[in-house]
């Protein structure tokens, strides 16, 4: 009987499988290998986009806090000139009364044409000197006393004498009064706001001079060139020295020419510039617009300052923005030595103005009325 010897599965030869399983597995492994690359790609790209979103997100927030903060100066600064406005309207509207209340009294008053002539000089000067001390100008307060100058001349009473030559004294007192010119300077305030987007800031200044000529070129050489050439000119070998002397002797020329011309350049590339105030340099250029922005806010404020004759405020905002200028702008530039030059005499003329009152001329009216 013979037996049958049964083989296992496992010892089965390669050859006994199909071709196609190796490289169906390959691909499936290619695949694979292709699909995790791809995911670590998405992922990665995804993780850069969040990153990069979150990064504009915070400069939004940033931006709108300063835009937020900026609105609420200049509602501030709307507020303080709507109530200086208002204040102003209020003492207008007081003047007027006193004044209608003044020219009713005079007409209801039934007196001589001496007194008749007495009060409306004395009032139209109280009135002037109400308008002087609101307009913050002595032009009322001259024109009335020119007025009242010229009515007591063409009414030739010698009792009078005394009031005119009064009048004449306070005329010239008061033409003596420096005048504030409001509206030059407010011209100049507004050039300044103009010229302030083209003023060069410290931290984005142009060079100051012209690069020196660099070795090598047009020009008379410097440094080690020169010293190369003095050598070249002392100590060049002759033809009996040898092969071995004039290499070592060229070498040397053009070791020092090379070292003159690396010199040359350096010192074109390199300059260094004395800076007081290091920060300014550091002025990134977003904070460098609302740094133009804020010294604009400040410039109008000392306006509105001036046209509202209050001269402490203005000084304020004229010392704070002429302080802004030279911190962190280029004292080199033309535009910026003009911009400080009309802020600082803007800041000499804006000051305030007693005007005198004609009390010669109040004297002499009271004691032409009473008789004396």
């Amino acid at each position: 009987m013979n037996s049958v010897t049964s083989v296992p599965a496992a010892a089965l030869p390669a050859a006994a499988l199909p071709s196609w399983v190796p490289v169906t597995l390959l691909l499936l492994g290619v695949a694979s290998l292709a699909g995790v690359g791809l995911a670590w790609q998405g992922l990665s790209r995804q993780q850069a986009l969040e990153q990069e979103l979150v990064r504009r997100q915070e400069l939004v927030q940033a931006e709108a806090s300063e835009a937020r903060a900026a609105s609420r100066q200049s509602q501030d600064l709307t507020r303080d000139t709507a109530a200086k406005v208002a204040l102003l309207d209020a003492r207008l509207a007081e003047v007027a009364l006193q004044r209608g209340q003044l020219e009713e009294l005079i007409q209801s008053m039934s007196r001589s044409r001496d007194e008749n002539v007495i009060g409306d000089i004395e009032a139209s000067i109280r009135v002037a000197l109400q308008q002087a001390a609101v307009t913050g100008s002595v032009e009322p307060l001259v024109a009335t006393l020119k007025q009242a100058d010229e009515r007591l001349l063409r009414y030739k009473q010698p009792r009078m004498e005394g009031v005119r030559r009064a009048v004449a004294r306070d005329l010239d007192r008061v033409k003596a009064i420096s005048v504030v010119d409001v509206s030059t300077l407010t011209i100049k305030l507004d050039e300044v706001v103009r010229l302030l987007d083209e003023l060069p800031l410290l931290a984005v200044a142009e060079r100051g001079g012209e690069p020196a000529t660099a070795p090598g070129r047009a020009g008379k050489p410097s440094g080690a060139s020169a010293k190369a050439q003095d050598g070249k000119a002392d100590a060049a070998p002759g033809e009996d020295d040898g092969a071995l002397s004039v290499w070592w002797w060229r070498a040397k020329t053009r070791l020092a020419e090379m070292a003159g011309l690396v010199w040359g350049e350096t010192r074109t590339l390199v300059r260094v510039t004395r800076i007081d105030h290091p920060e300014a340099v550091l002025l990134a250029p977003e904070q460098a617009f609302f740094l133009r922005e804020n010294l604009k806010l400040r410039l109008l404020n000392a306006r509105l300052a001036l046209l509202s004759r209050q001269f402490d405020t203005a000084q304020a905002d004229l010392r704070d923005s002429q302080d802004v200028l030279n911190h962190y702008f280029d004292a080199r530039s033309r535009k910026v030595s003009s911009a400080i030059d009309l802020v600082r005499q803007v800041a000499g003329q804006a000051r305030q103005v007693s005007v005198p009152r004609p009390d010669d001329t109040l004297a002499a009216l009271a004691a032409a009325a009473a008789g004396r």
